[in-house]
């Protein structure tokens, strides 16, 4: 096993971020060798220890992923209308889901907590449940995403101004604007790719 706790290596290891929560926490992130697809997190507060895994999404847990979804867009999306997220819904559930390649990020109780899909080094999609907002979990999906799944790309609804902020943040910047989204709806869509080093 490869990580880091308590600011000490254990083994050679491959660190994708270290993330502050609260003022107390900390996240560390440690990986397996890469023959294995799983990611760790710990959040250390003596005595006590918290770990979140990032993992592959098996077909039986779909509908999970659409809770988080919903609960995620109706925290954030509120330009959509009921209509929309009625249309979006099943069309998550049985097409959308099986055109990525997904991975899901589980807390302490193996509960689905967030999500994203990725297809052709392009981030398809990524929700948060709105409890976790803001604790690094987002972050934590994205960098894994860079890293591991090699992402360059993503696109965000302009009225979404967290999640433009966000991939502004994290070294994304817009390249091109679409006035309607790939469902042909009235939602500016901004294609944004990964600022070169």
């Amino acid at each position: 096993m490869y990580y880091i706790l308590n600011g000490k290596i254990r083994k050679k290891s491959v660190i994708l971020g270290v993330i502050q929560v609260n003022f107390i926490l900390i996240l560390t992130i440690f990986i397996y060798p890469c023959y294995q697809d799983t990611i760790h997190l710990i959040t250390t507060q003596l005595p006590y220890q918290v770990v979140y895994k990032i993992e592959e999404i098996e077909k039986k847990e779909y509908p999970k992923l659409v809770k988080v979804w919903e609960d995620s867009i109706r925290a954030t999306h509120h330009f959509l209308q009921e209509e929309d997220i009625a249309y979006f819904k099943p069309l998550i559930l049985n097409t959308y889901l099986d055109a990525v390649e997904l991975r899901g990020i589980r807390n302490e109780n193996l509960e689905i907590i967030g999500f994203m899909g990725v297809a052709d080094q392009h981030l398809e999609m990524l929700f948060i449940n709105p409890n976790y907002f803001g604790k690094g979990i987002g972050k934590t999906l994205l960098a894994y995403a860079i890293d591991q799944l090699k992402v360059t790309k993503v696109d965000v609804n302009e009225q979404n101004k967290l999640a433009v902020g966000f991939y502004e943040h994290c070294g994304f910047e817009i390249f091109s604007r679409s006035a309607l989204d790939s469902s042909g709806k009235p939602y500016p869509i901004l294609h944004m790719k990964k600022k070169s080093i």
